[in-house]
This record gives structure tokens, C-alpha cells and sequence, in this order.
């Protein structure tokens, strides 16, 4: 395939410089990353990627201008933009109004006018949650069931789409992922989270009793993923990502102090979040069958392992912001 010209939106965010590490690694293709730089973006999630591959532009999805001049120079484009913090959302849903879904919309429309391939990066959280007992999985045949804010607006995001496609011919494809973990995640997520506190020899906080269950699957196998999606995909089609990484978080945190040499119970409860969906579980079997895919780590430890071994060489990348998120933890109890 030839080099291509790929706009990503978001794309020094946790997920999205992923993917661009991955695009620069796998293929030819040149980037321009699109990203406001919020407190979730970091531009040194991109350093020591080639400058004559890889552009940065700071701004807004929202931006139509901005947004139609970058258009006009792309073949494609990956829209991984997105507020997207469940907590954040709580507190003030307007940003995730804004960019969720304004911001969806004026890509869209960019989309529309230059007839560009648009590949929408969306969540498992858009189906809202499973009982613990459940045997059933997500499928992209699940009917929307948003818990909050967040996932109310990335399901209004998923529909924008779907209708652009169907009412305007948009090029467009769907992904909905489960819970990512792996290299440049920020400290507030729950996996770096707990890392960077045992590394600051703080001790680990669980939600609850820790019995909600998320569908883990390292960044680098959900880059893969879309990668193959936006090559391969069925043009208005939505494509699940999942890697059969179930744990319940009681696991994950005992599972990372062990595999960093302490006793799997030295960690603190805290008090249950509002809203707290019980349990994700993603069937990838269609993005498997139809496109060929499959997860790199099937093995959720060795992930885990590799993950916290980045974060524990790279301190320079999360200190700065490790100590305003404990600060806003510690002033709601958690």
C-alpha cells in the first residue's frame, strides 16, 4: 500500500500516541497529529518519533476552520479525540459535551465536503454495564445503555456517525474498545494509578470491594486493531476490540503489587464511585473473522509486566502530573 497522509485527532493522548507510534513503526504513512493539549494530552508521548514523518498541530476538533484545512491535506483520518474520564464527567459534563460530541460533528462535516475515509474511535461503555454473573458479552448488536456523562456522549458521538454515513455517504467506520492499559497512560487511570503509587511508595487505592470487572487490552493490540479496521474495514460497519482480558479490579491491583515484589494485600479500600458500572466484556469474534486480527498479549500478566516496567523507567513523563492527581484523589476520600 502506498505511504498515506493520516490526520489523527487526540493523538498525543494515552491511546492515540499509541497508535502513532504503532503507524510509524508498521507502515510509511506520514501523521499529522491534531490534539488541544489538554491536561490529557502530553507532546512528550511523541517524542523520538521522526519529524519528517510526524507533524504536530495544537487545536481544537471543534475548530472548523482548523479542522477543514487539515482535512484537505489528509487521505484518512482517525478521530480518537475525546474527553474521557468518567469521574471528570461527573464533576462537569460540559467539555464532554463539547468535544464528544461538537467535535464529532465538525469532523464529520470535514469528512462530508472532502470525501475522506473518517475511522471514530468509541468505548465499550456506550453499552453501559453487565452483571458479574452474566455470561453474555458485548456485541456490536448490543442496544446503547450510557451510565454517564462520558458514555452518554460517546454513544451520541457513535450515532453521529452512523447517520452521517447513512444520510450523507460519509466513509466511516466504528470501533468500540474495552479498557486500555500500557505505556504513556495517565496517572489518573486506575492502572498507572496504582503503579505510580507503589513506585512513590504510597499505598494503592481500590474502589469498593473491588468487584467490578473491566475487559483489559494493552494499547499496542488495540493500534493493531484499528490499524486493520481503517485498511480493511466495511465502510458504516462497527467493529468490537476486546483481547479476553476479563479482571476484576481486586485482581489488577493485587496482581500489580505482586508482580512488583509486594504482599498482594497491601492496599486500601476507598469509597465506591457514583455510578460505577459492574462489569465490560467485549466479543472481538467479528474483527477477528472478518478482518484476521488478533491480540499480540493474550497473556494479561506478561502485558501488566511490560506495562509497568515502562512506567518505571520513565518518571520524567508522569512526576509532573503525579502529584496534583493524588491531591485531587485525597480531597474526595479516594
Amino acid at each position: 500500500m502506498a505511504a498515506r497522509n493520516l490526520l489523527v485527532t487526540g493523538g498525543a493522548g494515552f491511546i492515540g500516541s499509541n497508535f502513532v507510534h504503532h503507524v510509524v513503526d508498521n507502515t510509511d504513512d506520514h501523521v499529522t497529529v491534531l490534539d488541544k493539549l489538554t491536561y490529557a494530552g502530553n507532546l512528550a508521548s511523541l517524542d523520538g518519533l521522526p519529524s519528517n514523518r510526524v507533524r504536530f498541530v495544537q487545536g481544537d476538533i471543534a475548530d472548523a476552520g482548523l479542522v477543514d484545512e487539515l482535512f484537505s491535506e489528509a487521505d484518512a483520518v482517525v478521530h480518537y479525540a475525546a474527553e474521557s474520564h468518567n469521574d471528570n464527567s461527573l464533576h462537569d459534563p460540559r467539555p464532554f459535551l463539547d468535544t464528544n460530541i461538537v467535535g464529532t460533528y465538525t469532523l464529520l462535516e470535514a469528512a462530508r465536503r472532502h470525501d475522506r475515509r473518517l475511522h471514530h474511535i468509541s468505548t465499550d461503555e456506550v453499552y453501559g454495564d453487565l452483571e458479574l454473573d452474566d455470561p453474555a458479552r458485548f456485541t456490536e448488536a448490543t442496544p446503547y445503555n450510557p451510565s454517564s456523562p462520558y458514555s452518554s456522549t460517546k454513544a451520541a458521538s457513535d450515532l453521529l456517525v452512523r447517520a452521517w454515513v447513512r444520510s450523507f455517504g460519509v466513509r466511516a467506520t466504528i470501533s468500540n474498545c474495552s479498557n486500555n492499559y500500557g505505556p504513556y497512560q495517565h496517572v489518573e487511570k486506575f492502572i498507572p494509578r496504582q503503579i505510580t503509587n507503589v513506585l512513590r511508595g504510597i499505598r494503592p487505592k481500590l474502589y469498593g470491594k473491588g468487584e467490578n470487572v473491566r475487559d483489559w487490552i494493552h494499547a499496542d493490540d488495540h493500534s493493531s486493531a484499528v490499524l486493520r479496521i481503517l485498511d480493511d474495514g466495511r465502510i458504516g460497519e462497527t467493529y468490537l476490540i476486546g483481547a479476553d482480558g476479563e479482571k476484576d479490579n481486586k485482581a489488577v491491583i493485587e496482581l500489580i503489587l505482586e508482580l512488583m515484589g509486594l504482599p498482594a494485600d497491601a492496599y486500601d479500600h476507598v469509597t465506591d464511585r457514583a455510578g460505577h458500572d459492574l462489569r465490560y466484556a467485549i466479543d472481538s469474534s467479528k474483527l477477528r473473522a472478518e478482518l484476521g486480527w488478533k491480540p499480540q498479549y493474550g497473556d494479561f500478566e506478561a502485558g501488566l509486566a511490560a506495562t509497568i516496567d515502562w512506567y518505571r523507567k520513565n518518571e520524567p513523563w508522569w512526576a509532573p502530573s503525579k502529584n496534583d492527581v493524588e491531591a485531587f484523589y485525597s480531597s474526595k476520600g479516594q
